[in-house]
């Protein structure tokens, strides 16, 4: 039994997460040629205060809302 687990900032809409984990589990199941009730997703959501790249929190380089849906990515400070 396959075990995947994404880490990723928090924020992401319920509908987003249904895709990925409709998305991984096909391609997982796949590749090792299991079904896919054999392949199990953990979605590991981290806040952007505790999550850095470059020495940078992604709180203060993408600011608050950025990847969340209705918010315009454009004024994030990226």
């Amino acid at each position: 039994m396959p075990v995947v687990t994404i880490q990723m900032e928090k924020g992401r809409p319920l509908e987003m997460k249904r895709a990925l984990a409709d998305a991984v589990t096909t391609a997982v199941a796949g590749a090792l040629d299991v079904p896919p009730d054999w392949v199990t997703l953990i979605i590991d959501e981290v806040e952007r205060e505790n999550w850095a790249v470059g020495g940078r929190l992604q709180l203060d380089k993408l600011g608050p809302g950025y990847g969340r849906a209705g918010v315009d990515d454009a004024t994030s400070g990226r």
